[in-house]
């Protein structure tokens, strides 16, 4: 048997990548634009503390327990300090606000705060509310700025007999 010899031809083939680099040029720029846009932005928060000391039940923790009708700000020591009722479209912000303010003028040092949720609360609320207690807008040298209130935010449910200690009376 005699066997043959294929004849392998010398030309190669050449790679049209035209229209993949055409792609490219214009993907990169799109993808490279679509990532200022895509901002992701992260709260940190706390658990509360237990107070299983005796030294850390004197301490004043300041409280927000959020209600579906109302926001109830407290401390540890002396109870209710006000109750914002919402408005229709929810809390209302610029009236919580301008109580956590003239609390944190009192206590300049105080940083944290804990935040009570009830379960009927939904997340933007949620988040929200966050907001209004981490900072506010305030004019400074002309410039716009986001003054401190109480940045060390802790969050956690609201047990069912708080809520009625709380939402009851005035």
């Amino acid at each position: 048997m005699k066997r043959r010899r294929l004849r392998r031809l010398g030309t190669t083939a050449e790679l049209d990548i035209t229209a993949f680099m055409n792609l490219m040029i214009v993907l990169v720029p799109v993808l490279l634009l679509n990532m200022v846009f895509a901002r992701t932005t992260v709260i940190e928060l706390n658990f509360p503390k237990g107070l299983d000391q005796p030294e850390q039940q004197k301490q004043l923790q300041l409280q927000l327990a959020v209600l579906p009708d109302q926001v109830v700000l407290a401390d540890s020591l002396g109870g209710v300090i006000r109750r914002v009722p919402n408005l229709d479209t929810g809390p209302d912000l610029k009236a919580l606000r301008e109580t956590l303010k003239q609390v944190k003028a009192r206590l300049p040092d105080k940083r944290s705060i804990t935040l009570m949720v009830d379960d009927r609360i939904d997340y933007q609320t949620l988040v929200s509310l966050m907001d209004t207690a981490r900072s506010y807008p305030a004019v400074v040298a002309a410039q716009l700025v986001h003054a401190e209130l109480f940045p060390d935010i802790a969050v956690t449910d609201l047990e069912a007999s708080l809520a009625d200690r709380l939402g009851g009376g005035a």
